[in-house]
């Protein structure tokens, strides 16, 4: 699936107030990019023992980066950006900075 795909699907499931449509997305965002943080934070204090990440954890962010990325596809669409040209952009400038 593409970036565009799955803008696309994401917008189907969507379903908040228009008046709220950017400032609710962001909220989310935020709040969504905190609970990867906070899982990251558990795993360095210790929670997992000392060595690796364990699988679990592993998955548990996973499914955070995937709530981070609905956000990111929704709010891009609340400002009619398209996520196919936000990550080609984002490409270029970070080959740009090597």
């Amino acid at each position: 699936m593409d970036f565009k795909e799955y803008q696309k699907k994401a917008l189907l499931t969507a379903l908040f107030p228009e008046k709220y449509k950017i400032i609710y997305s962001a909220m989310g965002l935020g709040n969504e990019a905190g609970e990867v943080i906070g899982k990251i934070k558990k795993w360095l204090r210790g929670d997992d023992g000392d060595g690796p990440i364990s699988e679990e954890r592993k998955l548990a962010i996973r499914d955070e980066l995937g709530d981070v990325l609905w956000y990111v596809a929704v709010l891009a669409n609340d400002l009619d950006l398209d996520l196919n040209e936000i990550a080609e952009l984002n490409i270029e400038k970070l080959k740009s900075r090597r």
